[in-house]
Protein backbone atom coordinates (compact mmCIF):
# COMPACT_ATOMS: atom_id res chain seq x y z
CA UNK A 1 0.00 0.00 0.00
CA UNK A 2 1.30 3.50 -1.31
CA UNK A 3 1.66 5.98 1.82
CA UNK A 4 -0.68 8.81 2.55
CA UNK A 5 1.85 11.59 1.42
CA UNK A 6 2.16 9.65 -1.66
CA UNK A 7 -0.85 9.44 -2.54
CA UNK A 8 -1.20 13.19 -1.86
CA UNK A 9 1.71 13.49 -4.26
CA UNK A 10 3.96 15.22 -1.23
CA UNK A 11 6.14 12.36 0.00
CA UNK A 12 9.45 12.59 -2.56
CA UNK A 13 11.90 9.16 -0.91
CA UNK A 14 8.43 7.30 -0.97
CA UNK A 15 7.33 8.39 -4.58
CA UNK A 16 10.27 7.96 -7.30
CA UNK A 17 7.54 9.32 -9.78
CA UNK A 18 7.50 12.70 -7.51
CA UNK A 19 11.35 12.88 -6.92
CA UNK A 20 11.09 15.98 -9.50
CA UNK A 21 9.44 17.84 -6.52
CA UNK A 22 7.39 19.48 -8.81
CA UNK A 23 4.18 19.35 -5.62
CA UNK A 24 6.53 20.87 -3.24
CA UNK A 25 6.90 23.03 -5.96
CA UNK A 26 3.71 23.75 -6.41
CA UNK A 27 3.08 25.31 -2.92
CA UNK A 28 6.94 27.36 -3.37
CA UNK A 29 9.01 24.86 -1.79
CA UNK A 30 12.45 23.56 -3.01
CA UNK A 31 14.41 20.54 -1.57
CA UNK A 32 17.89 21.47 -3.46
CA UNK A 33 19.67 19.24 -4.31
CA UNK A 34 18.47 15.32 -3.15
CA UNK A 35 22.33 14.74 -2.41
CA UNK A 36 23.67 17.78 -0.28
CA UNK A 37 22.73 16.35 2.95
CA UNK A 38 21.08 19.89 3.78
CA UNK A 39 17.52 18.34 4.21
CA UNK A 40 14.72 21.10 3.81
CA UNK A 41 12.39 23.23 6.79
CA UNK A 42 9.59 20.73 7.58
CA UNK A 43 7.81 22.96 9.29
CA UNK A 44 7.56 25.94 6.54
CA UNK A 45 6.49 22.60 4.09
CA UNK A 46 3.78 21.70 5.73
CA UNK A 47 2.23 25.31 6.39
CA UNK A 48 2.53 25.81 3.21
CA UNK A 49 0.94 22.66 2.12
CA UNK A 50 -1.92 22.83 4.58
CA UNK A 51 -2.60 26.36 3.52
CA UNK A 52 -2.90 24.94 -0.20
CA UNK A 53 -5.47 22.11 1.77
CA UNK A 54 -7.38 25.37 3.41
CA UNK A 55 -8.12 27.12 -0.11
CA UNK A 56 -11.42 24.65 -0.65
CA UNK A 57 -12.86 26.88 2.55
CA UNK A 58 -12.47 30.21 1.01
CA UNK A 59 -15.83 30.13 -0.62
CA UNK A 60 -17.61 28.97 1.94
CA UNK A 61 -16.37 32.13 4.35
CA UNK A 62 -16.66 33.97 1.53
CA UNK A 63 -20.36 33.14 1.46
CA UNK A 64 -20.81 32.63 5.10
CA UNK A 65 -19.31 36.89 5.40
CA UNK A 66 -21.40 37.56 3.06
CA UNK A 67 -24.52 35.79 4.98
CA UNK A 68 -23.69 37.91 8.14
CA UNK A 69 -23.83 41.15 6.28
CA UNK A 70 -27.24 40.39 5.56
CA UNK A 71 -28.35 39.21 8.65
CA UNK A 72 -26.66 42.90 9.92
CA UNK A 73 -28.88 44.47 7.36
CA UNK A 74 -32.48 42.32 7.79
CA UNK A 75 -32.08 43.07 11.48
CA UNK A 76 -31.56 46.48 11.25
CA UNK A 77 -34.17 46.76 8.42
CA UNK A 78 -36.29 44.68 11.09
CA UNK A 79 -35.87 46.97 13.99
CA UNK A 80 -36.65 49.96 12.42
CA UNK A 81 -39.98 48.20 11.02
CA UNK A 82 -41.01 47.46 14.70
CA UNK A 83 -40.58 51.11 15.28
CA UNK A 84 -43.17 51.53 12.87
CA UNK A 85 -45.44 49.53 13.92
CA UNK A 86 -45.20 50.87 17.50
CA UNK A 87 -45.91 54.08 15.64
CA UNK A 88 -48.97 52.89 13.71
CA UNK A 89 -50.06 51.56 17.05
CA UNK A 90 -50.33 54.50 18.67
CA UNK A 91 -52.54 55.72 15.99
CA UNK A 92 -54.83 52.63 15.85
CA UNK A 93 -54.79 51.57 19.81
CA UNK A 94 -58.25 52.47 20.93
CA UNK A 95 -57.39 54.03 24.03
CA UNK A 96 -54.52 55.62 21.76
CA UNK A 97 -54.17 59.53 21.34
CA UNK A 98 -57.22 59.60 19.40
CA UNK A 99 -58.99 59.29 22.68
CA UNK A 100 -57.49 62.07 24.17
CA UNK A 101 -59.16 65.09 25.88
CA UNK A 102 -57.92 68.45 26.55
CA UNK A 103 -59.73 70.86 28.32
CA UNK A 104 -59.69 74.64 29.84
CA UNK A 105 -61.82 77.06 32.13
CA UNK A 106 -62.51 80.40 31.29
CA UNK A 107 -61.54 81.45 34.45
CA UNK A 108 -59.10 79.70 36.56
CA UNK A 109 -59.01 80.93 39.72
CA UNK A 110 -62.55 79.52 40.35
CA UNK A 111 -62.23 76.15 38.58
CA UNK A 112 -59.29 73.84 37.09
CA UNK A 113 -59.49 71.82 35.05
CA UNK A 114 -57.32 68.70 36.15
CA UNK A 115 -57.40 66.12 33.49
CA UNK A 116 -59.99 64.84 30.55
CA UNK A 117 -59.54 61.05 30.27
CA UNK A 118 -60.69 58.90 26.94
CA UNK A 119 -64.34 58.82 28.81
CA UNK A 120 -64.66 62.68 28.15
CA UNK A 121 -66.75 63.67 25.22
CA UNK A 122 -65.62 67.18 23.05
CA UNK A 123 -67.86 69.97 23.49
CA UNK A 124 -68.69 73.25 25.83
CA UNK A 125 -70.40 73.20 29.82
CA UNK A 126 -71.54 76.23 31.93
CA UNK A 127 -70.40 75.58 35.60
CA UNK A 128 -71.73 77.97 38.35
CA UNK A 129 -69.80 77.52 42.03
CA UNK A 130 -72.44 78.02 44.53
CA UNK A 131 -70.09 76.66 47.57
CA UNK A 132 -66.70 75.00 48.34
CA UNK A 133 -66.67 72.04 50.00
CA UNK A 134 -65.16 72.21 54.17
CA UNK A 135 -63.70 69.48 56.13
CA UNK A 136 -64.69 69.25 60.13
CA UNK A 137 -62.08 70.29 62.68
CA UNK A 138 -61.65 70.50 66.13
CA UNK A 139 -59.44 72.24 68.83
CA UNK A 140 -57.97 72.22 71.60
CA UNK A 141 -57.64 74.75 74.69
CA UNK A 142 -54.27 75.96 75.03
CA UNK A 143 -51.32 73.41 76.95
CA UNK A 144 -47.98 73.64 77.53
CA UNK A 145 -45.40 72.17 74.83
CA UNK A 146 -43.82 70.24 78.20
CA UNK A 147 -47.02 69.94 80.48
CA UNK A 148 -48.00 66.11 81.21
CA UNK A 149 -51.56 64.97 79.88
CA UNK A 150 -53.66 62.65 81.83
CA UNK A 151 -56.53 61.42 81.54
CA UNK A 152 -58.67 59.71 78.72
CA UNK A 153 -59.73 60.86 75.21
CA UNK A 154 -62.36 59.36 73.00
CA UNK A 155 -62.50 59.76 69.25
CA UNK A 156 -64.98 58.24 67.01
CA UNK A 157 -65.56 55.98 69.94
CA UNK A 158 -62.47 54.83 70.17
CA UNK A 159 -61.03 55.85 73.79
CA UNK A 160 -57.53 56.71 74.38
CA UNK A 161 -56.41 56.42 78.27
CA UNK A 162 -53.18 58.15 79.64
CA UNK A 163 -51.80 57.57 82.81
CA UNK A 164 -48.19 56.73 84.22
CA UNK A 165 -46.34 57.22 80.84
CA UNK A 166 -48.49 55.06 79.06
CA UNK A 167 -51.15 55.51 76.17
CA UNK A 168 -53.92 52.95 75.90
CA UNK A 169 -56.78 52.90 73.59
CA UNK A 170 -60.26 51.00 73.92
CA UNK A 171 -58.64 48.28 72.18
CA UNK A 172 -55.94 47.22 74.98
CA UNK A 173 -53.52 48.85 72.93
CA UNK A 174 -50.46 50.47 74.93
CA UNK A 175 -47.59 52.49 74.12
CA UNK A 176 -44.83 54.44 76.11
CA UNK A 177 -45.54 58.01 76.21
CA UNK A 178 -44.30 61.17 77.89
CA UNK A 179 -47.78 62.30 77.73
CA UNK A 180 -47.05 65.63 76.09
CA UNK A 181 -49.71 67.27 73.32
CA UNK A 182 -46.95 66.56 70.61
CA UNK A 183 -46.92 62.70 71.39
CA UNK A 184 -50.70 62.44 71.84
CA UNK A 185 -50.64 63.51 68.18
CA UNK A 186 -48.28 61.13 66.99
CA UNK A 187 -49.81 58.56 68.33
CA UNK A 188 -53.25 59.80 66.97
CA UNK A 189 -51.93 59.44 63.68
CA UNK A 190 -50.23 56.03 64.21
CA UNK A 191 -53.86 54.93 64.82
CA UNK A 192 -57.28 54.44 63.13
CA UNK A 193 -59.63 57.60 64.35
CA UNK A 194 -60.35 59.08 61.53
CA UNK A 195 -58.62 62.00 62.02
CA UNK A 196 -55.52 63.91 61.30
CA UNK A 197 -53.70 65.24 64.79
CA UNK A 198 -51.33 68.13 64.50
CA UNK A 199 -49.65 70.48 67.47
CA UNK A 200 -50.63 74.30 66.60
CA UNK A 201 -48.92 77.06 68.06
CA UNK A 202 -51.65 79.62 68.59
CA UNK A 203 -51.89 83.26 70.64
CA UNK A 204 -52.30 81.33 73.91
CA UNK A 205 -49.92 78.49 73.45
CA UNK A 206 -49.63 75.28 71.58
CA UNK A 207 -53.20 73.90 71.06
CA UNK A 208 -54.17 69.74 69.32
CA UNK A 209 -55.68 70.54 65.92
CA UNK A 210 -58.42 67.43 64.65
CA UNK A 211 -59.00 67.67 61.11
CA UNK A 212 -61.66 64.79 59.44
CA UNK A 213 -60.17 62.20 57.17
CA UNK A 214 -63.70 62.77 55.29
CA UNK A 215 -64.53 66.36 53.41
CA UNK A 216 -67.63 67.62 53.23
CA UNK A 217 -71.09 67.14 55.57
CA UNK A 218 -70.38 63.51 56.08
CA UNK A 219 -66.59 63.75 57.60
CA UNK A 220 -68.07 64.75 61.45
CA UNK A 221 -66.36 62.91 64.37
CA UNK A 222 -67.56 62.71 67.92
CA UNK A 223 -64.98 63.80 70.09
CA UNK A 224 -65.20 63.83 73.62
CA UNK A 225 -62.58 65.35 76.02
CA UNK A 226 -64.37 65.68 79.45
CA UNK A 227 -61.76 63.11 80.94
CA UNK A 228 -58.59 64.61 79.47
CA UNK A 229 -56.62 67.17 82.07
CA UNK A 230 -53.42 69.20 82.13
CA UNK A 231 -51.41 67.54 84.85
CA UNK A 232 -48.72 69.86 84.98
CA UNK A 233 -51.44 73.17 85.05
CA UNK A 234 -53.93 71.44 86.91
CA UNK A 235 -56.54 72.27 84.18
CA UNK A 236 -59.32 70.30 82.16
CA UNK A 237 -58.22 70.15 78.19
CA UNK A 238 -61.19 70.50 76.23
CA UNK A 239 -61.88 69.93 72.41
CA UNK A 240 -64.51 71.50 70.38
CA UNK A 241 -65.55 71.97 66.62
CA UNK A 242 -63.75 75.09 64.90
CA UNK A 243 -64.98 74.50 61.30
CA UNK A 244 -67.97 72.37 60.36
CA UNK A 245 -67.89 70.42 57.42
CA UNK A 246 -69.99 70.89 54.05
CA UNK A 247 -70.59 69.58 50.53
CA UNK A 248 -69.23 71.51 47.32
CA UNK A 249 -72.47 72.90 45.36
CA UNK A 250 -72.23 73.77 41.88
CA UNK A 251 -74.55 73.80 38.64
CA UNK A 252 -73.60 71.81 35.55
CA UNK A 253 -75.40 73.16 32.83
CA UNK A 254 -77.94 74.26 34.96
CA UNK A 255 -77.80 71.12 36.84
CA UNK A 256 -77.71 71.36 40.55
CA UNK A 257 -75.15 68.69 42.12
CA UNK A 258 -73.02 68.46 45.18
CA UNK A 259 -69.59 67.40 45.96
CA UNK A 260 -68.25 66.03 49.42
CA UNK A 261 -64.62 67.07 48.09
CA UNK A 262 -63.43 70.20 45.84
CA UNK A 263 -62.23 67.73 43.45
CA UNK A 264 -65.25 67.17 41.31
CA UNK A 265 -65.03 63.52 39.09
CA UNK A 266 -68.33 62.96 38.48
CA UNK A 267 -69.94 66.25 37.56
CA UNK A 268 -68.91 65.94 33.73
CA UNK A 269 -67.91 62.11 32.50
CA UNK A 270 -64.60 61.92 32.04
CA UNK A 271 -63.48 65.06 33.67
CA UNK A 272 -62.04 66.09 36.66
CA UNK A 273 -62.18 69.70 38.00
CA UNK A 274 -61.04 71.33 41.19
CA UNK A 275 -63.20 73.94 43.10
CA UNK A 276 -61.26 77.08 43.87
CA UNK A 277 -63.52 79.50 44.88
CA UNK A 278 -67.27 80.67 45.18
CA UNK A 279 -67.93 83.80 43.51
CA UNK A 280 -70.88 85.67 45.32
CA UNK A 281 -71.57 86.86 42.28
CA UNK A 282 -72.60 83.58 40.60
CA UNK A 283 -70.11 83.65 37.61
CA UNK A 284 -70.77 81.48 35.10
CA UNK A 285 -67.78 79.51 34.21
CA UNK A 286 -67.47 78.21 30.43
CA UNK A 287 -65.51 74.82 30.93
CA UNK A 288 -64.42 73.65 27.23
CA UNK A 289 -63.54 69.67 26.13
CA UNK A 290 -61.62 69.32 23.19
CA UNK A 291 -59.97 66.73 21.02
CA UNK A 292 -56.18 66.73 21.72
CA UNK A 293 -55.02 67.57 18.32
CA UNK A 294 -51.76 68.08 19.17
CA UNK A 295 -50.70 64.94 20.27
CA UNK A 296 -52.12 63.31 17.15
CA UNK A 297 -50.76 65.62 15.13
CA UNK A 298 -47.18 64.38 16.61
CA UNK A 299 -48.28 61.15 16.68
CA UNK A 300 -48.87 61.11 12.76
CA UNK A 301 -45.75 63.09 12.21
CA UNK A 302 -43.96 60.07 14.25
CA UNK A 303 -45.50 57.34 11.75
CA UNK A 304 -44.62 59.76 8.84
CA UNK A 305 -40.78 59.44 10.27
CA UNK A 306 -41.02 55.58 10.64
CA UNK A 307 -42.09 55.11 7.23
CA UNK A 308 -39.38 57.21 5.55
CA UNK A 309 -36.62 55.73 8.01
CA UNK A 310 -37.75 52.26 6.60
CA UNK A 311 -37.96 53.10 2.96
CA UNK A 312 -34.49 54.77 3.49
CA UNK A 313 -33.01 51.42 4.76
CA UNK A 314 -34.77 49.78 1.99
CA UNK A 315 -33.61 52.38 -1.10
CA UNK A 316 -29.76 52.11 0.45
CA UNK A 317 -30.00 48.47 -0.09
CA UNK A 318 -30.34 48.94 -4.02
CA UNK A 319 -26.64 50.85 -4.02
CA UNK A 320 -23.23 50.53 -3.26
CA UNK A 321 -21.49 51.36 -0.35
CA UNK A 322 -18.77 53.74 0.87
CA UNK A 323 -16.20 51.54 -0.76
CA UNK A 324 -17.88 51.04 -3.74
CA UNK A 325 -19.37 47.17 -3.45
CA UNK A 326 -22.53 46.18 -3.59
CA UNK A 327 -24.75 46.70 -0.57
CA UNK A 328 -25.19 42.93 1.25
CA UNK A 329 -29.25 43.14 0.08
CA UNK A 330 -28.12 44.32 -3.33
CA UNK A 331 -30.19 42.61 -5.88
CA UNK A 332 -32.99 40.46 -3.53
CA UNK A 333 -36.04 40.04 -3.83
CA UNK A 334 -36.85 40.41 -0.61
CA UNK A 335 -36.01 43.97 -0.94
CA UNK A 336 -38.60 44.30 -3.89
CA UNK A 337 -40.98 42.28 -2.64
CA UNK A 338 -41.33 44.88 1.00
CA UNK A 339 -40.77 48.50 -1.41
CA UNK A 340 -43.37 47.06 -3.10
CA UNK A 341 -45.78 46.10 -0.12
CA UNK A 342 -45.42 49.12 1.77
CA UNK A 343 -45.89 51.39 -1.02
CA UNK A 344 -49.62 49.31 -1.96
CA UNK A 345 -50.62 49.77 2.04
CA UNK A 346 -49.61 53.39 1.68
CA UNK A 347 -51.98 54.67 -1.49
CA UNK A 348 -55.13 51.68 -0.01
CA UNK A 349 -57.88 53.79 -0.54
CA UNK A 350 -60.30 53.46 2.26
CA UNK A 351 -64.06 51.91 1.17
CA UNK A 352 -65.82 54.03 4.06
CA UNK A 353 -65.82 57.03 6.08
CA UNK A 354 -65.14 60.89 4.72
CA UNK A 355 -61.80 60.21 4.90
CA UNK A 356 -60.23 57.68 2.60
CA UNK A 357 -56.67 58.21 1.74
CA UNK A 358 -53.81 59.03 3.36
CA UNK A 359 -53.43 62.68 1.11
CA UNK A 360 -56.52 63.80 2.89
CA UNK A 361 -54.56 63.90 5.89
CA UNK A 362 -51.77 66.17 4.31
CA UNK A 363 -49.30 63.13 3.72
CA UNK A 364 -48.27 62.80 0.02
CA UNK A 365 -45.69 61.01 -1.90
CA UNK A 366 -43.86 63.87 -3.75
CA UNK A 367 -44.04 63.01 -7.54
CA UNK A 368 -40.21 63.01 -7.94
CA UNK A 369 -39.19 61.94 -4.93
CA UNK A 370 -37.71 58.17 -3.75
CA UNK A 371 -40.55 57.05 -2.23
CA UNK A 372 -40.36 58.75 1.35
CA UNK A 373 -43.60 60.85 2.22
CA UNK A 374 -44.31 64.58 3.06
CA UNK A 375 -46.89 65.79 5.98
CA UNK A 376 -48.79 69.20 5.73
CA UNK A 377 -49.29 69.93 9.36
CA UNK A 378 -52.10 72.43 8.82
CA UNK A 379 -53.73 70.01 5.90
CA UNK A 380 -54.04 67.40 9.05
CA UNK A 381 -55.16 70.45 11.66
CA UNK A 382 -58.17 71.35 9.64
CA UNK A 383 -59.22 67.84 8.90
CA UNK A 384 -59.25 66.71 12.70
CA UNK A 385 -60.80 70.16 13.97
CA UNK A 386 -63.79 69.40 11.12
CA UNK A 387 -63.34 65.55 10.79
CA UNK A 388 -61.87 64.13 14.21
CA UNK A 389 -64.10 60.71 14.37
CA UNK A 390 -63.56 59.77 10.68
CA UNK A 391 -59.51 60.71 11.13
CA UNK A 392 -59.76 58.21 14.50
CA UNK A 393 -61.71 55.57 12.22
CA UNK A 394 -59.25 55.94 8.99
CA UNK A 395 -56.95 54.44 11.61
CA UNK A 396 -58.82 52.05 13.89
CA UNK A 397 -59.89 48.89 13.23
CA UNK A 398 -63.35 48.36 12.16
CA UNK A 399 -65.88 45.12 12.31
CA UNK A 400 -67.55 46.55 8.91
CA UNK A 401 -64.79 47.68 6.57
CA UNK A 402 -60.79 47.51 6.27
CA UNK A 403 -59.09 50.69 7.52
CA UNK A 404 -55.99 51.90 6.57
CA UNK A 405 -54.50 51.17 10.03
CA UNK A 406 -55.57 47.17 10.35
CA UNK A 407 -54.63 47.33 6.40
CA UNK A 408 -51.43 48.67 7.01
CA UNK A 409 -50.89 46.86 10.22
CA UNK A 410 -51.49 43.28 7.86
CA UNK A 411 -48.80 44.72 5.66
CA UNK A 412 -46.28 45.46 8.30
CA UNK A 413 -46.95 41.66 10.03
CA UNK A 414 -46.31 40.34 6.48
CA UNK A 415 -42.72 42.33 6.02
CA UNK A 416 -41.65 42.45 9.33
CA UNK A 417 -39.29 40.40 11.78
CA UNK A 418 -42.18 38.73 13.74
CA UNK A 419 -42.53 34.69 12.95
CA UNK A 420 -44.19 33.02 11.19
CA UNK A 421 -44.72 35.00 8.12
CA UNK A 422 -42.70 38.69 8.54
CA UNK A 423 -40.54 38.59 5.26
CA UNK A 424 -37.03 39.60 7.90
CA UNK A 425 -37.90 36.70 9.97
CA UNK A 426 -38.29 34.41 7.05
CA UNK A 427 -34.72 36.15 5.44
CA UNK A 428 -33.20 35.48 9.01
CA UNK A 429 -34.03 31.99 10.13
CA UNK A 430 -33.28 30.94 5.51
CA UNK A 431 -29.74 32.63 6.15
CA UNK A 432 -29.20 30.81 9.76
CA UNK A 433 -29.65 27.10 7.89
CA UNK A 434 -27.74 27.85 5.19
CA UNK A 435 -24.91 29.70 8.05
CA UNK A 436 -25.09 26.17 10.22
CA UNK A 437 -24.43 24.33 7.11
CA UNK A 438 -21.29 26.26 5.57
CA UNK A 439 -19.75 26.16 9.72
CA UNK A 440 -20.35 22.36 9.57
CA UNK A 441 -19.02 22.58 6.37
CA UNK A 442 -15.22 24.54 7.74
CA UNK A 443 -15.34 22.41 11.05
CA UNK A 444 -15.59 19.12 9.47
CA UNK A 445 -12.55 19.93 6.65
CA UNK A 446 -10.83 21.69 9.53
CA UNK A 447 -10.89 18.46 11.20
CA UNK A 448 -9.92 16.38 8.36
CA UNK A 449 -6.41 19.21 7.22
CA UNK A 450 -5.51 18.66 10.90
CA UNK A 451 -5.34 15.09 10.87
CA UNK A 452 -3.95 15.33 7.65
CA UNK A 453 -1.09 17.86 9.12
CA UNK A 454 0.03 15.54 11.67
CA UNK A 455 0.01 12.33 9.49
CA UNK A 456 1.92 14.88 7.33
CA UNK A 457 4.25 16.45 9.56
CA UNK A 458 5.69 12.61 10.95
CA UNK A 459 6.10 11.69 6.85
CA UNK A 460 7.93 14.68 6.14
CA UNK A 461 10.06 14.75 9.09
CA UNK A 462 10.93 11.05 7.78
CA UNK A 463 12.12 11.94 4.53
CA UNK A 464 14.06 14.76 5.95
CA UNK A 465 16.23 12.50 8.19
CA UNK A 466 16.30 10.28 5.30
CA UNK A 467 17.53 13.21 3.06
CA UNK A 468 20.05 14.41 5.49
CA UNK A 469 21.43 10.65 5.57
CA UNK A 470 22.36 10.30 2.00
CA UNK A 471 25.64 11.77 2.11
CA UNK A 472 26.75 9.13 4.61
CA UNK A 473 25.16 6.50 2.99
CA UNK A 474 27.18 7.65 -0.72
CA UNK A 475 30.89 7.73 1.84
CA UNK A 476 29.66 4.65 2.57
CA UNK A 477 29.30 2.92 -0.88
CA UNK A 478 32.23 4.94 -2.01
CA UNK A 479 34.39 3.57 0.56
CA UNK A 480 32.84 -0.17 -0.17
CA UNK A 481 33.54 0.09 -3.68
CA UNK A 482 37.17 1.45 -3.77
CA UNK A 483 37.44 -1.48 -1.23
CA UNK A 484 36.28 -4.11 -3.97
CA UNK A 485 38.00 -2.31 -6.86
CA UNK A 486 40.77 -0.70 -5.74
CA UNK A 487 39.64 2.85 -7.11
CA UNK A 488 39.61 5.93 -5.27
CA UNK A 489 37.12 8.24 -6.39
CA UNK A 490 38.64 10.94 -4.44
CA UNK A 491 42.16 10.80 -4.68
CA UNK A 492 44.11 12.65 -2.59
CA UNK A 493 40.98 12.77 -0.12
Amino acid sequence: MRPWACTQGLRVMDCPERADNSIMGSVGISFGSPTSGQGFDVATTVSAIVANLQAVETPWKNQLTALQAQDTALTSIGTDLSSLSTALNALNDPTGVFEEKEGSSSDTSVLALTSASAAAVAGSHTVVVGKLAETYSYASSAVGASDTLTGSLSIGGQTITISDGTATDSNGNTIPVNNTLATLATYINDGDYGVQANVVTGSTGEQLSLVSDMSGAAGAVTIDSSQLEDATASKAVSIGNVQQGQDAQLTVDGISTTSASNTVTDAIPGVTMQLLSAPTSGEQVQVEITNNNSDVESAVSTFVSAYNTVIGDLNTQEGDDSSGNPEPLYGTSAIAAMQEQLQQALVFTQSSGAITSLSQLGITVPEDGNGTITLDGSTLDSMLNSNYQDAMNFFQTSSSYTSFGANFTTTLNNVGNTGPTGAVYLALQQNSTEETGLNTNITNENTSISTQQTQLTTELNAANYTLQEIPEQLQSVNELYSAITGYDENPGG
